[in-house]
């Protein structure tokens, strides 16, 4: 195959090539023979998932992977995407290189401090593909989208891809506490992220059902079923080579059965002695330091900069007199925050001392909307992100007064984005037509999107599955049942404005992408 010349976005000729792959020789006679000439329309945008934001059209062949081909890095830093790319197109990976060759697909840093970090350019022309952004992670985007033409259409169109997400958190969250998964699962769901560019995936694993990732500090709380440290470095390294951030989540002070399950003297009760459910008794010193024993455990594990730290449904808090139904916690809470304080407060400094905890270890941390409460004498830290889930909780507060605080939203609206083993209580399984075509970011709550003035303080969003009725479904039918609405989400992510595509054809596309 020869070199495609490109002048002005024109096609002019193919020439032959020598042995070593480089263009022959112009014969010399005084009246060359022109070259075969081809002309070609107009190049026609890439269809991917998520789409593209601007492509630049220009006249060519465009590009396909020729065995032999070439990817080529100008920085040490993206050899993992090059050889990731190069297995996946079947072509050479040949590291760091400054020659060009027919057929060269090059990853290169432009390390401009401008643009936006995760922002790429892919261009197609003279038979080559560059792919270039700020960032690494921008770069392997751009890889995605290669990949994606390619396993579409078997082609990437000639011209120039411009491409940036709209939002800088676009995640899946997975219930591993209710419902054990297997590693490998796991591992092939990051890939799948990967590929639709997101950059997330969190881990719930402690809840009242079980405790799912190996413990030093704290082994006896451990559940059988569990995945193992190797196994979590495993996904963890897996999931950094695809720019993707591993959220932990440890929730507390509800949704703790597995530890109390341990440690029972350390259960919340009422004061006629009952035993609370998943609530772990936070006016005991014990309490704090087991859990900060797991925080600062699993700080080592989880390398990534993010912490959730749950704060919902403590269970204190869901009768009509906490004061008087758990009485020893109010006398805390008074000794702590003085004489007006309530078990309102004293659940607020739980969680901002936990804050604490992750924060030493330079973890942005984010909790649960009902985990945050108005009024009162104890607020919640300003640095805690809102991990928008539901409007359902006693003394709901509508979206907007979180963001009017000046708080920064992750979206995880249950009515779009909970998929509910078993669909218990009034959950129904999300579909990807109902997100593609009735949900944005701003639409926190309901289906009612917030002032788009809140925009800016909405980082993104995030899936997430919930293990409520763990055997409801089978590993595979939840793979099968999340493939949709995950595409759908990633559209929205990534471009929150209307899809150009419609919904039969947006499906028919991700049929086809695989």
């Amino acid at each position: 195959m020869g070199a495609v010349v490109v002048a002005s976005g024109v096609g002019l000729g193919l020439w032959a090539s020598g042995d070593d792959g480089a263009p022959a020789a112009a014969p010399s006679s005084p009246t060359p023979t022109p070259s075969p000439t081809r002309s070609y329309p107009l190049s026609e945008a890439p269809r991917t998932i998520p789409a593209v934001l601007e492509h630049t059209a220009e006249r060519g062949p465009g590009w396909r992977p020729v065995p032999g081909h070439r990817v080529v890095v100008s920085d040490p830093a993206l050899a993992d995407e090059g050889r990731l790319t190069a297995r996946e197109l079947g072509l050479t990976y040949a590291g760091e290189k400054d020659d060009e060759r027919p057929g060269d697909v090059r990853l290169e840093l432009n390390r401009d401090s401008g643009a936006a970090p995760e922002s790429y350019t892919l261009t197609v022309r003279g038979g080559r593909v560059t792919v270039s952004g700020p960032g690494e992670a921008g770069v392997f985007y751009g890889t995605r989208t290669l990949k994606q033409e390619i396993r579409g259409a078997g082609a990437a169109p000639e011209g120039v891809v411009r491409d940036e997400p709209a939002k800088p958190r676009r995640g899946m969250m997975l219930d591993i506490a209710r419902k054990h998964y297997d590693a490998g699962w796991i591992e092939d769901r990051v890939r799948e992220l990967g590929d639709l560019k997101y950059n997330e995936i969190g881990l719930h694993f402690s809840d009242d059902q079980g405790f799912r990732i190996a413990s030093d500090s704290h082994p006896e709380i451990v559940s059988e079923d569990h995945l193992t440290k190797a196994q979590v470095r495993k996904i963890v390294e897996l999931a950094e080579s695809r720019h993707i951030t591993v959220v932990p989540e440890i929730d507390s002070p509800g949704h703790l059965g597995a530890v109390i399950d341990a440690h029972p003297d350390l259960q919340l009760r009422t004061a006629n002695g009952e035993a609370v459910r998943g609530a772990i008794d936070i006016a005991n010193p014990e309490s704090a330091r087991i859990v900060d024993d797991l925080l600062d455990e699993y700080a080592g594990l989880f390398p990534g900069d993010r912490w959730h730290l749950g704060g919902d449904e403590y269970q204190a808090l869901v009768v009509p007199d906490p004061e008087a139904t758990f009485p020893e916690l109010a006398t805390a809470a008074r000794e702590k925050y003085g004489s007006g304080a309530t078990v309102e407060d004293l659940t607020t400094g739980w969680l901002n001392d936990r804050a604490a905890t992750v924060r030493a270890h330079d973890r942005v941390p984010r909790a649960w909307n009902d985990g945050f409460f108005s009024g009162g004498s104890v607020q919640a830290d300003e640095d805690i992100r809102v991990a928008y889930w539901t409007g359902k909780e006693i003394g709901a507060r509508k979206p907007a007064e979180y963001l009017a605080e000046g708080r920064e939203v992750i979206n995880y609206n249950d009515e779009f984005l909970y998929y509910v083993l078993g669909e218990p209580l009034t959950f129904v399984y999300p579909t990807g037509e109902r997100i593609y075509e009735q949900w944005t970011p701003r639409v926190l709550r309901g289906t009612e999107p917030v002032p788009a003035r809140y925009d800016r303080q909405i980082l993104g969003g995030s899936f997430a599955i919930w293990g409520d009725l763990p055997r409801s479904q089978t590993q595979e039918e939840v793979a099968a049942g999340i493939r949709m609405p995950l595409r759908a989400l990633a559209q929205k992510l990534w471009d929150a404005g209307e899809p150009t595509l419609s919904w039969a054809e947006f499906r028919t596309l991700a049929g086809r992408l695989g």
